[in-house]
Formats: structure tokens, C-alpha cells, sequence
């Protein structure tokens, strides 16, 4: 079987700062891994992929989303972040999925980002038992997407509690042996704790070396809402000799000044969920403030039960609030902005190979380089949309939306062409998140912001 493809004639991103961008280049594959990336390349044998009228680019990276949800989608339009823990979490509709609820919703939830050109996410979690994990999992691997499968805990009141002295479940050994032995695999672990704002200082350490002593990635929710500037927990983490790479911090809105860069300086990471965190009250994205001190952000996508899945919304509220932040700055001095801070490739590094540093993988994916698996996506520039392109970083940023991703390619394997997914039942697919969203409303009771089912 032939397994060596090129990708001819496309203006290929890159976003590998030593190679640059092409207006217009050929990309050979073989299995998974580029081989090679530059204008006319010679090359037998492989199968052929005309990419005339495409931007072809890293596929997106999304460092935190909590895939579940996707079979409640959209009925948390209107709820804020109390709100939204108040029905998700203790005790509520989180605890209603049984295991095969976890299955469909992870299924769909990453379809849903292959299908918008997200190539990799991080899964946060919530683990109501080990036959949910299995079947989580499950999800995950039929899609065919890489992820970050972020072992968690269960959503009840007794875990999410300041005073919580519950640890992480030891069922995340048998997890990472049974599942995540090798790290050259589509998936691999991460260990999604609830850190030090939402259990007992002393567990949050416990759990933090627990995934050392495991080896994966420790991702939390941190400095945010009210409480984010009261706790100052990473100068905490810090003096505790805490901070470092492995360590992932989603939101960190209300952080202080010093402490973004400390985070900065340990090589930990922060998930900037932008639309998500101005909508429900988490505070206003730390975007600029990271960078201010010496951080790369990553993107996220965050609850898709409040919005859609896809990173080309999230980009856009990234950049403009952002320049917002400063423009009001600037003008609250009596004078008009000149220059933009903060630019379009800015963001799409931060959505593609800075979100792959965050998880580890940047080794791996992130940018377009000859040696990395081949995770990359095909836009078409000659929708209404898109032509005529003149910054090419710009139309991907600011004018593309998902009806644009023409193809998907997670490994060098294609999950999506001429614009239609392959090898997914639709039907299927609608009839099992149909049953399951049935079944959990039947427990949990319709929300009222919901159409009558």
C-alpha cells in the first residue's frame, strides 16, 4: 500500500520561523512523519493532492476543552460561571452521562474539531468511574483526532471543595499502563486535577507529584473569578518549589503582574479560553499580560456546551480583545492608537505550535517541519469569503471559518477531503447523541433555557 503523499501547489504556513512561508510549495509525506517541505519538489510514487486555491498549515491545537459536553451542547448559551457550575457540576447533569453517554460525547466532540480543522485537544475530563474512562477513551480513538486525554475526577460537590482532601484516583496507574504506555501514539495522558482553588492545598501538591511520578502532563483550572488575586497560588506553587513545564493553567484571568512571570519563567503554560472567560465572568483573557512577561499563550475552546468547537472564533476574540485592552489604554491618555501590539501571527502561533508546547508535543506537531508527524489542514481561498488573499496569515485569521476547511490530515492519515468527513455515519452518530441527551435530561429535568425535548 502505497504511504507516500504530495501535497502540491498550495501557499503552505508553515510556522516554522527558520523555513518560513511559501506563496507556493509542495509538501512530501511518507506514513506519518514530512519529509520534506519546498517549491517544485521531484517525487515518485505517492499519491498526489492538488492543493491550488488552499492555505495549507498546522493543524489547530486546543488546550483545553471539556469534549463531554458536546452532547448538551449549546444549551449553556446563556450561563454564567456560576451558573454553569451550578448545573454541570455537583452532583448535576456531569453526573448523569453513564459510561456509553462518555463514549458518544467524546466521539462527537472530536469530530466536531477535525471537522473545523483541529487536529489535537486536550481533553479535561470528568471521571464519574473507570468504566467512564474506558469508554471516553473509546471516543477519543474512533475519531481518529490526537488528544490529550486528561484523566480527572468526578464532578460531585465532596471532590470540588477548598476543603477536599480526596486524591486523584490510583485508577490513573492503571490508565496510563493500559492505555498510555508509549507516547508514540494519537493519544497520550494528562492528569486533570482541581489544584489548589477547588481542594485542599494539601492535595493539590500530593496530585501534582502524582503526575510526575506518572510522567504527564498536570493541567488545572487557576486564577480566575474573584478568588483568582485573593489566593495568589503561584506564588504559592513557586515557594513550594512547584512551578514547571509539565504544569498547565487554564484561565489565570486575575493573576498578578509577578506572578505571570513566574509562570513564564518555569515553562509552565497557560490556556487562554477567551470567548468563555469574557462571556462567564472568569475575567478578561491574560492574553497580552503573558506576554508582557516573556509567556506564549495557548488557545482553548473550553466549554462546548456555551459554544461552538471550533478555533477560528477564539483567534478572533484573542486578537481583538487584546488590542482592545491596549487601544483603551492608549486612549484613555487623550491619544489614538498607531500601532497594533499584538499581530495575526501571533495568534496563529498561538493556535497551532504554541498550543503544542503547552502539551508536550511540540516535538512532535505544531508546525509544518520535515520530521514532525504530518498534522496539517487544507483552507480554500476561492470561497467568497477568501479570494482575493493578500495576507495569507490574515485571511486564516481574521476572514476563515470552518466551511473552509477543505481537508484534514491527523498523521499523515486524511480525515477529512474535499471538504466531507471520511469514514463517519452521520446517522449514527446523530441517533446515539440524540439517546443520550434524552437520557440525561430525563434524570437531570430539562434546563429551562431548553427547547422542549
Amino acid at each position: 500500500m502505497n504511504n507516500r503523499l504530495l501535497i502540491q501547489n498550495g501557499c503552505v504556513l508553515t510556522l516554522d520561523k527558520t523555513m518560513g512561508d511559501f506563496k507556493k510549495a509542495d509538501i512530501l509525506i511518507e506514513g506519518k512523519k514530512i519529509i520534506a517541505v519546498q517549491p517544485e519538489l521531484e517525487a515518485s510514487d505517492c499519491e498526489v493532492v492538488d492543493a491550488t486555491n488552499m492555505i495549507v498549515m498546522p493543524g489547530f491545537v486546543d488546550t483545553h476543552r471539556h469534549t463531554w459536553e458536546s452532547v448538551v451542547r449549546n444549551v449553556g448559551a446563556d450561563w454564567s460561571l456560576e451558573k454553569y457550575l451550578g448545573r454541570m457540576y455537583y452532583g448535576n447533569i456531569g453526573a448523569k452521562l453513564r459510561p456509553q453517554d462518555g463514549y458518544v460525547a467524546n466521539l462527537l466532540g472530536a469530530l466536531e474539531a477535525l471537522d473545523a480543522g483541529v487536529t489535537t485537544l486536550l481533553d479535561w475530563s470528568m471521571i464519574n468511574s473507570p468504566d467512564h474512562t474506558n469508554e471516553l477513551i473509546r471516543g477519543l480513538q474512533e475519531s481518529g483526532t490526537r488528544a490529550v486525554f486528561a484523566h480527572g475526577v468526578p464532578g460531585d460537590g465532596e471532590y470540588w471543595s477548598r476543603e477536599s482532601q480526596i486524591r486523584q484516583s490510583d485508577d490513573s496507574r492503571r490508565v496510563k499502563k493500559q492505555y498510555f504506555s508509549s507516547d508514540d501514539q494519537l493519544l497520550t495522558m494528562g492528569l486533570a486535577i482541581r489544584g489548589p482553588e477547588f481542594s485542599a492545598w494539601e492535595t493539590a501538591v500530593d496530585e501534582i507529584r502524582f503526575a510526575r511520578e506518572l510522567g504527564v502532563l498536570c493541567t488545572m483550572h487557576l486564577g480566575f473569578g474573584t478568588w483568582g488575586s485573593v489566593d495568589r497560588s503561584i506564588e504559592k506553587l513557586h515557594k513550594a518549589g512547584l512551578l514547571g513545564p509539565e504544569l498547565n493553567f487554564a484561565h489565570a484571568n486575575t493573576l498578578s503582574y509577578e506572578e505571570y512571570k513566574l509562570i513564564a519563567d518555569s515553562g509552565a503554560s497557560i490556556s487562554v479560553t477567551p470567548e468563555i472567560e469574557m462571556m462567564m465572568g472568569h475575567g478578561y483573557p491574560a492574553t497580552g499580560l503573558f506576554m508582557e512577561n516573556g509567556g506564549r499563550p495557548s488557545l482553548g475552546i473550553d466549554v462546548v456546551v456555551s459554544t461552538g468547537g471550533d478555533m477560528f472564533g477564539q483567534m478572533k476574540f484573542a486578537l481583538q480583545a487584546e488590542r482592545s485592552r491596549i487601544n483603551g489604554k492608549i486612549l484613555s491618555t487623550g491619544e489614538m492608537p498607531v500601532e497594533l501590539t499584538i499581530s495575526a501571527r501571533d495568534i496563529l502561533e498561538f493556535a497551532t505550535i504554541d498550543g503544542a508546547r503547552a502539551l508536550g508535543l511540540d516535538h512532535k506537531i505544531g508546525t509544518l517541519t520535515p520530521g514532525k508527524e504530518a498534522d496539517l489542514i487544507m483552507i480554500r481561498t476561492n470561497d467568497l469569503n477568501m479570494f482575493p488573499v493578500n495576507h495569507p496569515i490574515g485571511a486564516v485569521v481574521q476572514c476563515a471559518n470552518t466551511s473552509n476547511v477543505d481537508s484534514v490530515f491527523v498523521a499523515g492519515k486524511a480525515v477529512k477531503r474535499n471538504g466531507k468527513m471520511l469514514h463517519v455515519d452521520i446517522q449514527r452518530l446523530r441517533k446515539l447523541a440524540n439517546e443520550s441527551r434524552d437520557y440525561i435530561f430525563s434524570q437531570y429535568g430539562v434546563p429551562e433555557e431548553a427547547w422542549p425535548i
